[in-house]
């Protein structure tokens, strides 16, 4: 008969309670992918991980090809793509190593239409509202954000300078209206922006940033006199490719939408602007929910031909930008009170 073993010259193994095994794998860096992505005869080879979404992969098709996300077919081998929300994780799609995706779609160049989806097509609502977590602090999108700090290149036009506030200003329905006709661009041009980028010049410095494509911010932005402006400079301009996807749950509703994550310039230029400097005007509440403390939402400006007239927006926020222009922190402020604080500010001063 065999002699049986001692228990020392077998030890038993460790124990591993089930906290420690999900430590691990929740420390455990994403699943890498590769597709190959073929459109008019040529291939893209994009490189993802497996919890970037279906959306995020539209969006780095969009940077190898030019082909905007909305303008997309994706077709794939067993696969209905277009049945497929772009929430959806990749790695819960099953791609195969190196699998291939054909493309169908057509480059903004080549569409003469409005190149931006209506914002009314995404009820603009208080995101925040019954969230166990807020957006911003789930690690999920924490981890987006820092992706694409690292894969964006800002387009730089001007050194950052010290000491200055950083002003990131949305384009369509912020500061142009681009669904109405006109002849010419600058018939929809907000009133009074030429002296509101002036005046903000001197406490900021400015940024540009459009859930369109590079090609079309640089077109608007030249077309209304703002780039090359003699009177005050514009640092940077940033496309949708700098924006992230995220969804939000209110009153049992899934949202998933596009978002601009301050996160990206900051991490980018970390010796200038922070979130107690910087301050982003746009007409959706959505686009800040990243960075909630530092957005203002600013009225829409539609109709240009009606309301040229009458928009005082861009004054009153010059006014507001001002007042709070040599504040140490912009990050405590309510931004939504931004009129009452123009009126307390003005009270004090009389008082004074």
């Amino acid at each position: 008969m065999a002699d049986t073993p001692s228990s020392s010259s077998a030890p038993a193994p460790p124990e591993v309670d089930a906290a420690s095994i999900t430590a691990v794998a929740e420390a455990a860096p994403p699943e890498e992918m590769t597709l190959v992505v073929k459109w008019r005869g040529q291939e893209q080879t994009v490189r993802m991980v497996g919890d970037d979404t279906l959306g995020e992969l539209k969006l780095r098709i969009c940077e190898a090809t030019g082909v905007l996300p909305k303008r997309q077919t994706l077709l794939y081998p067993k696969l209905m793509l277009k049945d497929i929300d772009d929430s959806t994780l990749l790695s819960s799609i099953p791609f195969k190593p190196n699998g291939k995706i054909n493309m169908i779609g057509t480059v903004e160049e080549e569409i003469f239409v409005g190149q931006e989806d209506d914002p009314e097509l995404l009820d603009d609502f208080d995101f925040e509202q019954n969230e166990d977590t807020p957006i911003k602090d789930k690690d999920v999108y924490k981890q987006k954000l820092k992706r694409r700090a690292s894969q964006y290149k800002i387009k730089l036009l001007n050194p950052c300078r010290q000491g200055k506030k950083l002003l990131v200003l949305d384009i369509d329905y912020t500061l142009f209206d681009h669904k109405s006709p006109a002849e010419n661009p600058k018939e929809l041009m907000r009133p009074y922006l030429h002296q509101f980028l002036l005046a903000a010049y001197s406490k900021y410095d400015i940024m540009i940033w459009s859930a369109t494509s590079m090609k079309w911010v640089e077109l608007k932005m030249e077309q209304l006199g703002v780039l090359g402006n003699p009177d005050y400079k514009i640092t940077a301009l940033m496309d949708h490719l700098a924006m992230i996807t995220v969804q939000s749950e209110n009153q049992s509703r899934k949202k998933t939408f596009d978002c601009k994550p301050l996160g990206v310039i900051w991490a980018q230029f970390p010796e200038y602007y922070n979130e107690k400097n910087t301050i982003m005007f746009d007409d959706l509440r959505r686009n800040f929910v990243m960075n909630p403390q530092n957005g203002l939402v600013i009225k829409p400006f539609r109709k240009a031909h009606s309301n040229r007239d009458s928009d005082q927006e861009l004054v009153k926020l010059t006014q507001y930008l001002l007042s709070i222009g040599d504040l140490e922190d912009l990050s405590k402020l309510d931004h939504g009170k931004w009129e009452s604080f123009i009126y307390d500010s003005a009270k004090r001063r009389k008082r004074s």
